[in-house]
């Protein structure tokens, strides 16, 4: 198979698909890599480098996509990549479809075969290619959170972990998965203040055992959102529903009510963030207010550190991508429950439940549309 990695176009996304090492690996099963000019630069991976792993290096986006079978990204696909997609190509790389209808419909009229990280699963339960971006997000939140708190970004002007003789700041995370552990765990080592919101008793229970009394674990429904949010000086978005947009938990009638100078990072606003008030930004312009909270709502976090950020994503997504090439999408999909939950649109169709319900399409099944 010809897999194709093109250089990241979205606004200060550094990111690449595929890094030296993982082109090696897939090389060495026998395949060809292509690699646009000054893909790798922002991981400081040159072309040579790229080179020597065995990958031909391409002049342009256009010649990537023109000759490749897969095309290997980490974003979603811009307008002006969607327009270069061709019927019964594979492109895999995180989609965020739910909150992006323009996006959905061009993949469907690509009849491009669309394969999203962000829905594929594993046994027991939980998201693999989520998950690593999910744990720099959760971490890069509070950094981004105590930004915000300083008063030349809009903020009150309070430091996270406070002094002596002054209180620390308190900050209220929503969500305890991925990103929401991950922020705790940076969040208790500032010594501020920690509250973790989520409606799982059993996460609260893990929660309690990782951090034990340096978080207050809280039940979430309305009441206690609304209770702990009014009160707090950040605000961490971090609630998911697989493939579905998040869910609204933090209303514009709370933010109003907020403290004058309170943060709120949403890094749940690649699935539309749980804030109404909130909208995506971008690493060039990551914050704005409303009234008197900063948001911070870049939807690409990750992109900010992205050396670590590529690095840890191409550990879970590799042995994934040396599935689909070495079987071919339909064989890889059908063998794999938990690959063929990742197809969110094919030839036309859009073959993931929260897609379909949150966009009103039609539903077809991935297992039949694998099988062609």
């Amino acid at each position: 198979m010809h897999i194709g990695v093109p250089k990241e176009i979205k606004n200060h996304e550094y990111r690449v698909g595929l890094t030296p090492s993982s082109v090696r690996e897939i090389v060495a099963h026998g395949h060809t890599v292509s690699v646009e000019t000054g893909a790798g630069a922002g991981i400081g991976a040159s072309d040579d480098a790229y080179r020597a792993a065995g990958a031909q290096v391409a002049p342009s986006a256009a010649a990537i996509f023109s000759a490749a079978d897969m095309i290997v990204k980490v974003k979603e696909p811009q307008a002006r990549e969607r327009a270069m997609l061709r019927e019964g190509q594979i492109l895999f790389t995180y989609l965020h479809l739910a909150p992006d209808p323009q996006q959905c419909a061009d993949l469907v009229a690509s009849n491009a075969v669309c394969i999203a990280y962000e829905t594929v699963t594993q046994p027991g339960g939980g998201l693999p290619l989520l998950a690593p971006m999910s744990e720099v997000a959760g971490r890069m939140s509070i950094q981004a959170g105590a930004f915000c708190l300083e008063r030349a970004h809009g903020g009150k002007g309070i430091l996270l972990g406070g002094v002596a003789g002054v209180p620390s700041a308190k900050i209220v995370i929503l969500g305890g998965g991925v990103v929401g552990s991950n922020a705790a765990q940076i969040a208790v080592g500032t010594g501020a203040q920690v509250v973790v919101i989520d409606r799982n008793v059993d996460v609260l229970r893990r929660m309690d055992r990782l951090l034990g009394a340096r978080v207050v674990t809280v039940y979430s429904n309305q009441d206690n959102i609304e209770q702990h949010v009014l009160d707090a000086d950040l605000v961490i978005g971090g609630v998911l529903v697989p493939g579905a947009a998040a869910p609204r938990l933090v209303t514009r009638k709370m933010v109003e009510a907020m403290r004058p100078g309170s943060a709120i990072v949403d890094v749940a606003i690649d699935q539309g963030g749980c804030c109404e008030t909130a909208k995506p930004t971008t690493h060039a312009e990551p914050t704005y207010k409303v009234g008197e909270v900063v948001h911070y709502c870049v939807a690409n976090m990750p992109g900010g550190v992205p050396r670590t950020s590529t690095y840890a994503l191409n550990n879970a997504t590799l042995p994934f991508v040396l599935q689909i090439a070495d079987k071919g999408w339909r064989t890889a999909l059908t063998d794999d429950e938990h690959l063929r939950r990742g197809l969110n649109v094919a030839f036309g169709k859009v073959t993931c439940p929260e897609v379909a319900t949150a966009l009103s399409y039609a539903c077809e099944d991935a297992g039949a549309v694998a099988a062609g």
